[in-house]
């Protein structure tokens, strides 16, 4: 009941300016009018938490502290009433119709400043509530101080710019925001619609939220208790709730920090990694927000790109944020952010590692692709990632793996290289000729079946001070064995080779004997420095500038292999077979190597062959 005749005011000039630019430009989603507006009635019942704890007198003392939403379809109303602090009449003039108390001096001069992508945090300005006029055709502000010796006032506006104000009877303390929606808004006066932004923004908001009745945020904010007080069954509902997910995490991460910033985090790593299954690539899914509200659900700068399988939450009070809370401005602090969390869930791995490596040999089946990733692209935690880096080896069981600290505690005193071999399989790179040198001289090789893995090593580099080579490269030197016996002569054998150069003609740059060969014939090794044979077979599969170019090797050959002798007695009695049986060698070692781009000329040349035998 209204005791006094309304006074109209004007707003202030920078007031209308506000509004223009908030109904106009200012968010990119009108939806996010509901966030702010529950955000302010949850701060203002902060504030009275507060005031009771000081204050003996407090208006309905006795008023539930919770946030109520009422949606009417059929009049295109959405109401929100907070039963906090409240407002007197001047306060409602100062925060709501001047530049006093809402900062909105501090933000136009910020908006001036720069671009308004780029301004600061909504929450910093208190200028949240005029989004409510993107959806409004007026807003009615119904508001009582916790004073008890202080009259109820109704705020009111169109947002054209005027707003009234009228003393009125019988109100609740706290406030209540009547909008009255546009028509092309009315979504936002249904109850679905509203549950459903509730859900994605408020859902973890301090005060019970209730929409028509019924309590939305059931939810808790798990990552701002106590790790000790939270039992697995609600760190795996939170999880299920937070990721859309349907099983149990396989990992967590649960960690607060106080300095660079003040940071509260909760992670979780899925059972699997869809990307492997086949499925599109991941996006970022860890949600920042800002004292329990949602500022990102999916901010792309949070996390490096190789973290995007990690699903979760991060909290900062720190945060400064733009405007709108949408987008975040201060590349700075963010860097800092990304920092500290993937120090410190690095970190987590590197336990996880040593103290349960079962889990951790589980963890890297699944995502250890992610870790290569990051080792070959992220110069920041390089180190901290290739410490986590794990293969198969020469020396271990079939599924069991190394990492690189553990090969160089095995090498010899004289080895100054961590050789690795790259292949489909084990078995494929044991059968193959390049192993054979190594295993001769008690060296040990990691075993590499992903077609990243190249690509990883030769941006790795090196490893304490140690050289990554692969054992296939022409490059590599090793210690001489003892001769053995029954092979070809020197002279024999440089009568071989230069006719095997001779006759392959264009397709071998180099034919030489091998140090490396014990029991094979033959290998073969990539004659380009600059593109391997699996570079260039992923440049081949995406049509690449450079695949096209002719492919040509070195041939190393065996001389004490019983089929090199036999080459050597035919090359000279019948020139035409020895040169099939060369261009066959030639063709078996690239099979070896992965690197035969054509098998139909073999095919031909095997019924040759055949014809004559």
């Amino acid at each position: 009941m209204s005791t006094a005749t309304p006074q109209k005011f004007e707003f202030q000039a920078e007031i209308k300016q506000l509004l223009d630019i908030v109904i106009h430009s200012l968010y990119t989603e009108k939806e996010i009018f509901v966030r702010e507006l529950v955000s302010n009635a949850s701060d203002a019942l902060e504030k009275l938490r507060h005031t009771q704890l000081t204050e003996k007198e407090i208006h309905d003392d006795k008023l539930a502290l919770e946030i109520n939403l009422t949606t009417d379809d059929k009049a295109k109303t959405l109401t929100i009433q907070d039963y906090g602090i409240g407002m007197t009449r001047d306060e409602l003039v100062e925060n709501l119709g001047t530049i006093a108390h809402s900062g909105s001096k501090a933000f136009l001069k910020a908006l001036g400043e720069g671009d308004q992508k780029n301004a600061n945090l909504i929450g910093q300005f208190g200028v949240g509530f005029y989004s409510a006029f993107m959806v409004a055709k007026s807003v009615k502000v119904y508001s009582h101080s916790w004073k008890t010796g202080e009259p109820g006032h109704v705020w009111s506006s169109d947002g054209s710019g005027s707003y009234e104000i009228e003393e009125t009877e019988g109100l609740s303390r706290g406030s209540k925001i009547v909008i009255e929606l546009k028509d092309d808004c009315a979504e936002y006066a249904t109850d679905g619609r509203i549950k459903e932004i509730l859900e994605r923004y408020s859902a973890f908001v301090s005060f019970p939220v209730n929409l028509n009745g019924k309590h939305i945020n059931t939810v808790q904010a798990l990552w701002l208790r106590s790790k000790n007080e939270i039992k697995d069954e609600e760190y795996n509902e939170f999880y299920k709730f937070q990721a859309h997910a349907y099983e149990d995490p396989s990992l967590r991460l649960h960690f607060s920090a106080d300095a660079p910033l003040a940071i509260n985090a909760l992670l979780f790593v899925p059972q699997e990694n869809t990307e492997k299954m086949g499925m599109s690539r991941l996006e970022p899914s860890v949600s920042l927000y800002c004292r329990k509200v949602l500022i990102d659900a999916a901010p792309k700068d949070l996390l490096p790109e190789w973290l995007r399988f990690l699903k979760g939450v991060v909290d900062s009070e720190d945060l400064p944020l733009n405007i709108s809370r949408e987008t975040m401005q201060d590349k700075a602090l963010i860097e800092k952010l990304n920092k500290v969390i993937t120090k410190r869930f690095l970190k987590f791995l590197d336990e996880e590692a040593t103290s349960r490596p079962e889990s951790f040999t589980k963890f890297y089946a699944d995502f250890g692709i992610f870790l290569k990733e990051g080792a070959a692209l992220d110069f920041t935690h390089k180190d901290q990632l290739v410490k986590l880096l794990r293969f198969e080896s020469s020396l271990t069981d079939k599924t069991k793996s190394t990492s690189l600290a553990d090969y160089v505690t095995r090498m010899g005193a004289d080895q100054k290289e961590i050789y690795y071999l790259v292949g489909g399989n084990r078995t494929v790179i044991e059968s193959g000729p390049y192993l054979e040198a190594f295993k001769a001289r008690n060296l040990e090789v990691l075993f590499c079946y992903e077609p990243v893995d190249e690509y990883v090593m030769n941006n790795v580099r090196e490893f304490d001070g140690k050289k990554l080579i692969a054992a296939d490269h022409g490059d590599v030197k090793l210690t001489d064995l003892p001769k053995a016996e029954g092979a070809l002569s020197e002279a024999d054998t440089k009568t071989l080779t230069t006719w095997l150069k001779e006759s392959l003609g264009e397709r071998v740059a180099e034919v030489k004997a091998s140090d490396r060969l014990v029991d094979s014939p033959a290998l073969a090794i990539n004659a380009d420095k600059f593109m391997s044979a699996h570079m260039r077979r992923m440049m081949k599969a995406m049509n690449k500038d450079g695949a096209d170019v002719p492919q040509r090797v070195n041939l190393e050959i065996n001389p004490r292999a019983a089929v090199m002798k036999r080459l050597f007695e035919t090359h000279t009695a019948a020139p035409e077979k020895a040169k099939l049986v060369a261009e066959q060698i030639l063709d078996n070692a690239l099979i070896s190597a992965g690197m035969l781009e054509d098998a139909t000329p073999m095919v031909a040349r095997l019924y040759k062959l055949l014809e004559s035998v």
